[in-house]
């Protein structure tokens, strides 16, 4: 009698299984303990996943890149030296290779460059076109004279506007300006050969045709503006 009433005690005092735990899981602490393990091996298995993917792209994108940023070549066209002292051509070359950039896709940037470079650079010939057939003469005096008349730290600047019609017409306005200035710095005028003659001798065949130029006629011309503008 006493052994009955004591099972009957101790199935009582047992806890009650619940429906839902599966038949492996002896309590719901060992589910939840099961569960956390396997979210940390699948949370591991992603992040090696992701940096296994992140590093055959990374391998991938490089491939074609140069061994090093100092083995892209220069385009044929360009001057070796000149580029290889210019900082936008390192930067370049550094943004490359930063970037796994091909030497055909390097080539292709400069490319790109050397093109708007080349459109901001006037159209020298379009500019003497514009100047009549007596361009040549015309920037040869106002050359003559600028080198005469400007210091030589304003060169640069003088050089700049020479290189349009409109500067070419600049200077000769100054020129025209000046022709009667006193330049020696005295108090008095100094002597001088006359403008107007030596804009004519300008416009003779003699100065500015290249079959038909009388080299002692171009001396008279520029000894003329040398004592016009010395």
């Amino acid at each position: 009698m006493d052994d009955a009433v004591d099972n009957v005690e101790a199935v009582a005092e047992a806890p009650t299984r619940p429906e839902w735990l599966p038949e492996k899981f002896k309590t719901p602490e060992d589910l939840v303990t099961s569960y956390s393990s396997l979210e940390t091996k699948l949370g591991t298995s992603q992040d090696d996943l992701k940096a296994s993917i992140l590093q055959e792209l990374e391998t991938e994108a490089l491939q074609n890149r140069p061994a090093t940023v100092g083995d892209y070549q220069v385009p044929e066209a360009l001057d070796e030296n000149l580029v290889n002292d210019n900082p936008l051509f390192q930067w370049w070359a550094n943004h490359s290779f930063e970037n796994g950039y091909t030497q055909d896709e390097f080539e292709s940037g400069i490319g790109q460059y050397a093109q708007f470079y080349e459109s901001m650079q006037p159209d020298l010939e379009g500019e003497k076109t514009k100047l009549g057939e007596n361009a040549d003469a015309r920037i040869e005096a106002v050359d003559l004279w600028a080198n005469k008349f400007f210091p030589e730290e304003l060169s640069d600047a003088v050089l700049t506007l020479g290189q349009s019609a409109n500067g070419i017409e600049a200077l000769e306005f100054l020129m025209d300006k000046l022709s009667g200035a006193n330049m020696s710095g005295n108090a008095q005028p100094a002597q001088q050969i006359s403008e107007a003659d030596l804009r004519s001798m300008m416009k003779d065949e003699r100065y500015w045709n290249v079959s038909k130029r009388d080299p002692a006629f171009v001396k008279q011309v520029e000894d003329g503006f040398s004592r016009v503008f010395r």
